[in-house]
């Protein structure tokens, strides 16, 4: 390794404690999506010691710093972080405030950008990076809780559910480039990535009438059964979704009555409409629309349908070699992997994939289940030091000697969307609201 490596390396060795406090500060005060305030302002506390300029306010909880603004031409880097977490109230590590719990791990993400920070700020290190460094928390990457941000919506807040999503609407990442991403799971160090789905969400309201569920039932329109009707046909739809495709509807019944001796007049359920490309989402989103829709039709109930943009595929991409080699500085130990096959949960990293370079890596220390309550850190060398590492050695491959390999990826890529306006007007066509009376 070159020395700038090996100061890399050592200064991250040398601010281990305070990495791992960060972490652990994160991991205990978990927060759901757009609600991210502890988590965003502890990031904000730690980039302005370290002397960057730093905005927030992007898509209510997101927050950028710079450093080298002043090499920005040469190149744009954004290292990605992730702000949320997840509702599991069961978990051992819930944050009883907001019944939320990191079980996929964002909050290595976030150690890991504030430790590459720690010493990509090191003056001997950042006068050898030819370009611009952004360390990017983004919020609300876990797509839930669909009412609230409808609520978010109508206040004008936020358009997209998703964090990248509405980042992109904003023209968040017009500044950037190319950006670094990491994910946690179990086992060894994973470089680049294989293919993932994209979504719809919906949510469904039944309207019924309310009536004495004993003595009149005759005289309610019982919106649980047309819901109840809503999801058997939605089941039998199933068998018309192609394997190829890794259609993925799971709803959920997120109001089902008010009081067991009312007849229930109004249902709620969430859902997201899933699959491996637009096409394929598309398709299963008309059968699920269809499947509620005919739910309200056999009781006689109204139905309202609000569809929302989701997360476009994510794109296949290829092991950078400066991650392999920043893997293999950082924890040389450690079995590397390139990243293969497809995937049928979903990221809005894809998003960002459509508009620019993305490359992804993945550390190890942690065992059980992402999204599980068994989900648990057992190594916190590999979850949060190894990643702070991997971030930092690969931004200095990435941008040392004027930033050249980082202009030839980005000069070689073929986004999909030439820019953030481009990218939102094609989303735009998946936000409806269908009402059948």
């Amino acid at each position: 390794m070159d020395q700038t490596e090996k100061l890399i390396i050592d200064i991250i060795d040398q601010h281990r404690d305070e990495i791992i406090e960060f972490a652990r500060d994160i991991y205990t005060h978990a927060e759901l999506g757009y609600k991210e305030f502890h988590t965003s302002q502890k990031f904000v506390n730690k980039m302005k010691e370290l002397g960057l300029h730093t905005e927030t306010g992007y898509a209510i909880t997101g927050v950028k710093a710079y450093l080298n603004e002043e090499k920005k031409e040469n190149a744009s880097l954004a290292l990605l972080g992730e702000l949320d977490a997840l509702r599991i109230p069961e978990h051992a590590y819930v944050n009883p405030e907001t019944d939320a719990a990191h079980c996929c791990g964002h909050h290595a993400q976030m150690a890991g950008i504030f430790g590459a920070a720690l010493a990509l700020t090191v003056p001997e290190i950042a006068e050898k990076l030819g370009g611009q460094v952004v360390f990017f928390a983004t919020p609300a990457e876990e797509y839930g809780e669909i009412e609230f941000k409808n609520q978010l919506r109508e206040q004008g807040k936020i358009r997209y559910g998703g964090g990248k999503c509405e980042l992109i609407r904003t023209g968040a990442f017009d500044d950037i480039d190319l950006c670094l991403a990491h994910h946690i799971q179990p086992g060894e160090i994973q470089v680049g990535s294989g293919t993932g789905n994209g979504f719809v969400s919906k949510v469904i309201r039944y309207l019924g009438k309310a009536a004495h569920a004993a003595g009149a039932p005759d005289k309610g329109v019982n919106a649980l059964s047309a819901a109840s009707l809503g999801l058997q046909a939605l089941g039998l739809n199933r068998e018309t979704f192609r394997d190829e495709d890794c259609v993925r509807v799971h709803p959920i019944i997120t109001k089902g009555g008010n009081l067991v001796n009312v007849i229930p007049d109004e249902i709620v359920i969430e859902t997201l409409v899933r699959a491996k490309t637009i096409e394929a989402f598309t398709d299963a989103a008309k059968k699920t629309d269809r499947s509620f829709q005919a739910g309200a039709v056999a009781m006689g109930a109204k139905i309202e349908i609000t569809t929302l943009p989701g997360y476009l595929p994510t794109l296949a991409e290829q092991a950078l070699p400066e991650l392999k080699r920043a893997a293999e500085l950082a924890a040389p130990e450690v079995p590397v992997r390139e990243a293969a096959g497809h995937s049928g949960g979903s990221t809005d990293v894809g998003d960002v994939q459509h508009l620019m370079p993305v490359y992804t890596f993945n550390t190890g220390g942690v065992k059980g289940g992402l999204h599980q309550i068994n989900f648990e850190v057992t190594n916190e060398e590999e979850a949060y030091i190894d990643t702070a590492k991997m971030f930092a050695l690969a931004a200095y491959g990435l941008l040392k000697e004027k930033a050249a390999r980082s202009k030839e990826l980005v000069k070689n890529y073929k986004p999909v969307f030439k820019d953030s306006a481009e990218y939102t007007k094609f989303m735009e066509q998946f936000d409806s609201k269908e009402v059948l009376d």
